[in-house]
């Protein structure tokens, strides 16, 4: 029997299977979400860098946020995610939910993100 991380790791491996499949050179959008926190990055794969990051750790976020695992803070990295990705020149990304369902905070991140200004 499979127990949840497994499951976890199958989901991610086939939700990123799929990216790469309709990516076409598009940088993605990583999210990783913590109980504590959550995490983006644009990556761009053909390369190998990162070319944009945002969390809720981050010192400008944290002084303004309650608490970082609530959609209210994912709101927030994704707007922050979306600026730092659009000041380096990304534009449009592929958005990668990892194994995580995309409800909740990955949603509040994703819907944040497109508002400020990033296509996915």
């Amino acid at each position: 029997m499979l127990n949840g991380q497994k499951l976890f790791n199958r989901r991610r491996a086939r939700v990123r299977t799929s990216i790469r499949k309709v990516a076409a050179g598009r940088p993605r959008l990583s999210v990783h979400r913590t109980n504590q926190h959550i995490y983006a990055q644009v990556i761009d794969d053909a390369q190998g860098v990162t070319v944009a990051a945002a969390s809720t750790l981050d010192t400008d976020l944290r002084k303004g946020l309650k608490i970082g695992s609530n959609a209210e803070a994912a709101a927030q990295v994704g707007k922050l995610i979306a600026d730092r990705a659009k000041s380096a020149g990304v534009d449009t990304v592929v958005f990668d939910r990892g194994g995580f369902l995309f409800h909740g905070r990955v949603k509040a991140l994703a819907d944040a993100a497109r508002e400020a200004g990033l296509n996915f």
